[in-house]
């Protein structure tokens, strides 16, 4: 049977938070054991803490306005592991000795339940989880049954206590084993332990309360969003039992590889091979940025083989504060390998007016940042 839990507080079901609180605090100064020791007073704190507990978490509440009890077992309170957790030791104390370890019943399952949580996954491009969308996506999950409203009855009417366990939504078996005599618990056949069972089921829903359903939703894919990221919208979930209120629907966001950007978090790196020459006495690169806009990278002369090009505020926007990453480019110089003589001999000029050669860097040059002490750096050689 139901808990009724307004009554417990000694407020309305219209009732505030604020009035729930109010309501609360007068009956814990009343009963909290640091006051009130005795064991009456004891039950009666707990029993308005589960009540405040229950009637502050919407999805609760909800189930108690539906005529369910959250707190029961399978109505969305219990929790798991430990010696009163399923499968812990009251169950084998339950199934030797009958009743549970405490000695008292399980009860009846509660009809109505709140629904599991669901999980879709899209994909979009690097260039719209730059800029933000609005996506429709396409989603299969249990709904509110639109012919019984959630009671699972075809005429509306209340279901009536199973007349096999009497309410009790259990039903007790004694077995001979080679310990003797066992008492054996188990749910209730008839009314799979919910302790009533509907009469007239609906033709709809089979008397379960919901549907199966394909729907279109629009989710705002905000600006700036990661790889693995997931969107949360509330009460777009399963339904549940008994036309109990529906979870959460999770969108897990996949971005696609980008044929320019590679993305690390907030910032953008790109790629840009230059020309000898163009190294050498500078120039300017345009790239298309994320939202169509041109983006001109100056390369400066002299610029040398994997120097870099950062450009602030030009990476991906953050999503939870305000403003942008970096970009930044990567100068690969490329070395022609196909001179033809003119090209040839042009080049000649140049290095015998510069007059340079190959020579081998050393420490003692100057050269300390070359290739070698970069390695001896990283790996301390």
């Amino acid at each position: 049977m139901a808990r009724d839990y307004y009554g417990i507080l000694g407020v309305s079901k219209d009732a505030s938070e604020a009035e729930i609180k109010k309501a609360y605090r007068k009956l814990a100064r009343k009963y909290h054991p640091d006051v009130n020791p005795s064991d009456e007073a004891a039950s009666k704190f707990s029993e308005a803490t589960d009540a405040h507990d229950v009637l502050m978490d919407p999805k609760k509440r909800k189930i108690v306005d539906m005529g369910g009890d959250p707190m029961e077992q399978g109505g969305g309170a219990g929790g798991g592991g430990g010696f009163g957790g399923a499968g812990g030791f009251g169950d084998i104390f339950e199934a030797f000795f009958g009743g549970g370890a405490g000695g008292g019943s399980r009860g009846p399952r509660s009809r109505v339940q709140p629904g599991n949580d669901a999980l879709l996954r899209t994909s979009i491009t690097l260039n719209q989880a730059y800029t933000g969308m609005k996506k429709q996506v396409t989603v299969d999950t249990a709904v509110l049954c639109d012919r019984c409203t959630g009671s699972g009855s075809a005429d509306g009417e209340k279901p009536v206590t199973c007349e096999v366990c009497n309410g009790a939504g259990e039903i007790q078996e004694m077995q001979r084993s080679f310990l003797g005599n066992v008492m054996t618990t188990r749910a209730c056949h008839n009314c799979q332990g919910f302790g009533e069972v509907i009469k007239d089921p609906c033709n709809h829903c089979g008397g379960d309360g919901r549907v199966k359903k394909r729907r279109d939703l629009t989710i705002n894919v905000p600006k700036g969003i990661d790889d693995g990221m997931r969107i949360r919208m509330a009460g777009q979930g399963e339904v549940g039992h008994g036309g109990g209120p529906a979870g959460d629907l999770y969108v897990e966001v996949r971005v696609k590889k980008h044929d320019i950007f590679t993305r690390d978090a907030d910032t953008l790196h790109l790629s840009i091979t230059v020309p000898m020459v163009d190294a050498a006495l500078g120039t300017t690169c345009n790239v298309e940025g994320l939202d169509g806009e041109e983006i001109e990278f100056e390369i400066a002369a002299g610029t040398q083989p994997g120097g870099q090009i950062v450009k602030e505020g030009k990476g991906m926007p953050r999503v939870r504060t305000d403003g942008q990453g970096k970009m930044i480019a990567h100068v690969d110089v490329a070395v022609p390998t196909d001179l033809d003589k003119k090209t040839r001999q042009l080049l000649e000029e140049v290095r015998d007016k510069r007059e340079e050669s190959s020579r081998v860097n050393s420490e003692a040059d100057g050269h300390s940042d070359g290739l070698f002490s970069r390695l001896r750096g990283r790996f301390g050689f």
